[in-house]
C-alpha cells in the first residue's frame, strides 16, 4: 500500500481484482497514514462483504547511510573513504552510517554494498570505536539515506528495534492481522516477537521475512516458529549471490508447504509495471514460476504503492496466476507426510484424508470448521484441487487465513449439533453459488461441537 493504492476507489478496484492482503510498509509512512488506509481497508470489508487481511511489515535493523552533501557523492574505484558512526552531512572524505556498533562488528576485508548492491565497498581496516576505513570496489553516485547491506558480517542490531516496537504497539493497537519481521536470524527472534503480542492480548500472527545468510542456515528452526514466511528476494539478493535465490525460494516453498505454513514470494514480481501497462515476459515467468513452487502468496511493491497502473497490474498478476493454477494443476502438492509422533497427529491425518477423499470423490469443495484456524493452515499446504471453505466464530481469522492458498472464510457461531452445523455450513455455500444440488464436499469438524477440540469428525456429504 502507499500513496497510489490509498484512494477508496483504488483499493476497492484492486479488491475486486484479486486482493487478498494489503501491507502496511512501516518503512515508509506516518502512522496516521497507515491508519488511514486500515479504516478504509475495514469499510470496504464491511460494505462490500470481503474478507482483506491486513499485514503491517516492521522495517527491523534496516542499516542505511545518513544525509550526504547536495547531488550527492560520486565514489571512484580503488579510492578509500571513511564510514563514522558521527552524525554528519557525508561528503567526498566521510559518510555516517545508522550503526553505532559498526567499528566493532565489521572486519578487515569484508564486503559493504550500498544501494541494493550498486555500490561495493571493502573494509580496509576499523578502530573499533567509531570509525571503519573502506577501499570502493565498484563506485558510483552515493546519495543521502541509502541501505546498506552486510553480507558477511555478523550483525549485532537486534531484530526488534526501538522504533519497531513503537510502530509493533500501532500495529497491535489496530488489530491487524499479520506482522512481519524483517531481517530475522533465529527462530528465537520470531519467538520474542510473538511474546510481545501474546503480552498484549493480541492476536496477530508472525511473518518472518527471510533476506539474510543467517536466516538460511536457520531455516528450519524458523520455519517452526513462525506462523509464515515471506521470501523477501530483495535484501536475500544483495545478502546473497544472485544466482542462489531461485533455488532457495524452492527449498523454502517446499519446507513450508511440509510444515502447513503460509509462504509469500516478493519483490520485482512486476516490477515494470511501476511505469508501464504491461509486463515483460520475464516478470509473467517469474510470477508463474512461483505459484509452481507452491507459494500461498506473490506481493507487489512500489507497482501497487507508487506506480501509476495499480488496478491493472492487480488485473494482470491476477491472470497470471488463475491460468497456472486452471492448467498447471497439480502443481507441487504435498503428500501425505503425517509425523505419528507429533500432538496433532490424528488431526493431521484428518485433514490429509479430507483432501485424499476430495480427490477421489472429484467433490466441490472441503468445508471445516475451525476456531483456531489450524484446519486451515493444514488443509491448504495440500493445495487441494476442490474449494476450501472454512467455517469459524472466531472473526479474526476471517481475515487473517486470507493469505492462505486456496481458503475463502465465513463466518458461523451456531453450536447447536454436529449434523445441524454441517447441514447449516452447506446450505450457506449453496446460497452463495459455490456448491450446488448434486455436488459431493467434505465436511470435517470436532465432535462434539461445544468442546470446540481439535478436528476428529470426517463426513462425505451429497448436497441436497
Amino acid at each position: 500500500m502507499g500513496p497510489a493504492s490509498a484512494k477508496k476507489d483504488v483499493l476497492l478496484a484492486m479488491i475486486q481484482a484479486g486482493v487478498n492482503i494489503c501491507r502496511l510498509n512501516f518503512s515508509h509512512g506516518k502512522a496516521q497514514d497507515h491508519k488511514a488506509v486500515i479504516d478504509t481497508i475495514r469499510e470496504i470489508n464491511a460494505e462490500y462483504k470481503t474478507n482483506v487481511g491486513i499485514l503491517a511489515d516492521l522495517q527491523g535493523p534496516k542499516i542505511r547511510i545518513g544525509l550526504v552533501k547536495d547531488g550527492g557523492i560520486h565514489l571512484v574505484n580503488g579510492t578509500s573513504i571513511n564510514i563514522t558512526t558521527h552524525e554528519l552531512i557525508g561528503d567526498d572524505n566521510q559518510i555516517y552510517i545508522t550503526y553505532p556498533t559498526f567499528p566493532q562488528d565489521v572486519k578487515a576485508d569484508e564486503i559493504i554494498l550500498l544501494d541494493d548492491g550498486k555500490i561495493q565497498m571493502r573494509v580496509i581496516s576499523t578502530n573499533r570505536v567509531d570509525t571503519v576505513v573502506c577501499e570502493v570496489v565498484h563506485g558510483g553516485i552515493l546519495t543521502s539515506r541509502k541501505g546498506v547491506n552486510l553480507p558477511n558480517t555478523k550483525v549485532s542490531i537486534p531484530s526488534l528495534t526501538e522504533e519497531d516496537i513503537e510502530n509493533l504497539k500501532y500495529a497491535l493497537e489496530w488489530d491487524v492481522d499479520w506482522v512481519g519481521l524483517s531481517f530475522v536470524r533465529t527462530g528465537q527472534d520470531i519467538l520474542e516477537l510473538k511474546k510481545i503480542i501474546a503480552e498484549s492480548g493480541k492476536a496477530a500472527k508472525v511473518i518472518a521475512k527471510v533476506e539474510k545468510p543467517e536466516a538460511i542456515d536457520n531455516i528450519d528452526e524458523i520455519i517452526a516458529a513462525t506462523d509464515g514466511v515471506m521470501v523477501a528476494r530483495g535484501d536475500l539478493g544483495v545478502e546473497m549471490p544472485l544466482e542462489e535465490v531461485p533455488l532457495l525460494q524452492k527449498m523454502i516453498a517446499r519446507k513450508c508447504r511440509l510444515a502447513s505454513k503460509p509462504v509469500i514470494v516478493a519483490t520485482q514480481m512486476l516490477e515494470s509495471m511501476i511505469t508501464t501497462p504491461r509486463p515483460t515476459r520475464a516478470e509473467v515467468n517469474d510470477v508463474a514460476n512461483s505459484v509452481l513452487d507452491g507459494a500461498d502468496a506473490v506481493m507487489l511493491s512500489g507497482e501497487t504503492s507508487v506506480g501509476e497502473f495499480p488496478v491493472i497490474v492487480i488485473e494482470t498478476m491476477a491472470k497470471i496466476i488463475r491460468n497456472v493454477e486452471e492448467l498447471g494443476y497439480p502443481f507441487n502438492s504435498k503428500s501425505d507426510v503425517t509425523d505419528a509422533s507429533s500432538p496433532d497427529y490424528l488431526s493431521n491425518a484428518l485433514c490429509g484424508s479430507a483432501v485424499y477423499l476430495a480427490e477421489h470423490t472429484n467433490a466441490a469443495g472441503i468445508v471445516s470448521m475451525t476456531t483456531s484456524g489450524y484446519t486451515a493452515f493444514e488443509i491448504s499446504s495440500y493445495r487441494p484441487k476442490a474449494g476450501t471453505y472454512i467455517f469459524t466464530a472466531n472473526k479474526h481469522l476471517l481475515n487473517a487465513l486470507s493469505l492462505l492458498w486456496g481458503v475463502r472464510t465465513f463466518y458461523y457461531d451456531k453450536d447447536e449439533s454436529t449434523d445441524q452445523t454441517i447441514a447449516d455450513v452447506n446450505n450457506m455455500l449453496k446460497e452463495a453459488s459455490l456448491v450446488q444440488e448434486g455436488d459431493v464436499v467434505i465436511n470435517t469438524a470436532s465432535v462434539p461441537i461445544l468442546k470446540k477440540a481439535k478436528t476428529n469428525m470426517l463426513k462425505v456429504t451429497v448436497v441436497d
